[in-house]
């Protein structure tokens, strides 16, 4: 059971603190570090080497950091932690579908909305309901004019409206019609690699999630069908999905959410072959206070389908005092105070000629360091690196054939060139 939840700022200081088994003192917070309580300078909770679990006298304060915010829940010593990030994650996925982004200006905009949700959410420390299309069934999203409703009602206690009707599945409600029967799926992953400086690719793989968008009438029950189920691993699905027809037989069984939800994540394990899209070719050159640098990006085979939003960033060593560069494809911007080159080259094919970026840079040291790290962004509509790819899609229960749509998307997520 999860006693409260602090969230807090980037300046340590408490914007949100919900609790649903007594009142826990904020004290808490201060205390956490070991007694030795916060420095406003530097706060404990938005440092990113803070351990997720840390020791008080009575509770156990689990953390998680996430753009600047830190949601700390205190628990009894007998509480499975991973069920209590599992429900902060739950809580910033919601706060997300609700508000658009997370962070502390929205949350401030929107505090009835927030609190309204964290109430539904939990019942006296334990999950209650955690599905988004059952939460905005009896919580609005916060248009202008929800909130002025919202606030109204607030105000004359007036409670959030309760869902229409009702189902035994709780993730879907019931009397659902549509004059369109339709399905869509997204196929999205994210390469994470680090690559060394003659291009061998030193660790590589793809994590993927399946994001779908049902608007089918009734109570369907669906079987979906991939070509090649085997590339992926370390699966982990929505609570509609029969786990035990996809262990046995690799087949997603479900009755879908209306609406938007993520079906299912997985990992797939690359192959140096098909791994990265582009190759980077990086050369840095050091001379007395300075150097020059070279960088080629060589797209690879992705079944005919460009390269798109593609952009390198080169840090410069600290002691950088200016910088002289040209490229042939894009455009190239120094930043100064961070001293480092975005290098913004767009949409690439196979056909297209090698792009190619040089120049010099001077330094206020004789000897700078040049050890580092480019980091690399893109995008491939309409392709999966992983090769996963939705075979069929079948109904059962309802008397309709449905529309199904299928997209995938590969981008880059953490990649690492060294030089």
């Amino acid at each position: 059971m999860i006693n409260s939840l602090f969230v807090i700022n980037n300046q340590g200081k408490i914007i949100i603190e919900k609790h649903w088994r007594g009142i826990i003192s904020r004290q808490i917070v201060d205390d956490s570090n070991g007694g030795k309580g916060l420095s406003m300078k530097e706060p404990y909770f938005t440092r990113e080497d803070v351990p997720p679990v840390l020791e008080s006298n009575k509770y156990w304060l689990l953390n998680v950091l996430r753009d600047d915010l830190t949601w700390l829940c205190p628990v009894e010593r007998e509480v499975d932690p991973m069920l209590v990030f599992e429900f902060i994650h739950r809580i910033m996925d919601i706060l997300t579908d609700y508000l658009g982004e997370v962070s502390e200006s929205s949350i401030r905009e929107n505090f009835v909305t927030v609190y309204q949700l964290l109430e539904e959410m939990m019942d006296y420390g334990y999950p209650l309901t955690t599905e988004p299309n059952a939460l905005k069934e009896i919580i609005m999203p916060p248009t202008i004019m929800n909130k002025m409703m919202t606030t109204v009602g607030a105000a004359a206690g007036v409670a959030p409206k309760f869902p229409q009707s009702m189902s035994n599945i709780p993730w879907r409600k019931a009397g659902v019609k549509y004059t369109q029967n339709e399905i869509y799926f997204d196929i999205i992953e994210e390469i994470d690699a680090t690559i060394a400086a003659n291009g061998t690719v030193v660790s590589c793989e793809a994590h993927g999630n399946v994001q779908a968008n049902s608007k089918l009438s009734g109570m369907p029950d669906l079987s979906l069908n991939f070509v090649n189920a085997k590339v992926i691993d370390d699966v982990s699905f929505h609570p509609c999905v029969r786990y035990r027809k996809w262990d046995s037989e690799k087949v997603l069984s479900f009755v879908p959410p209306d609406g938007q939800f993520k079906l299912m994540s997985y990992r797939a394990s690359l192959s140096p072959y098909q791994a990265m899209p582009l190759q980077i070719k990086p050369q840095i050159m050091p001379t007395k206070n300075g150097g020059r640098f070279d960088i080629t990006v060589h797209p690879r085979s992705t079944d005919g389908k460009p390269i798109e939003k593609i952009v390198l960033t080169l840090p410069m060593p600290k002691s950088t005092t200016s910088v002289n560069a040209t490229c042939n494809s894009g455009q190239y911007m120094y930043d100064p105070v961070n001293k480092s080159i975005r290098w913004e080259i767009g949409k690439l094919s196979q056909r297209d000629r090698a792009p190619v970026l040089s120049g010099t840079f001077s330094t206020s040291e004789s000897n700078p360091e040049v050890g580092m790290s480019i980091g690399l962004e893109f995008q491939i509509n309409m392709y999966a690196v992983s090769g996963l790819k939705v075979d069929s899609l079948r109904l059962f229960h309802e008397g309709y054939k449905p529309y199904k749509g299928v997209r995938s998307m590969t981008k880059a997520g953490k990649i690492h060139i060294r030089t």
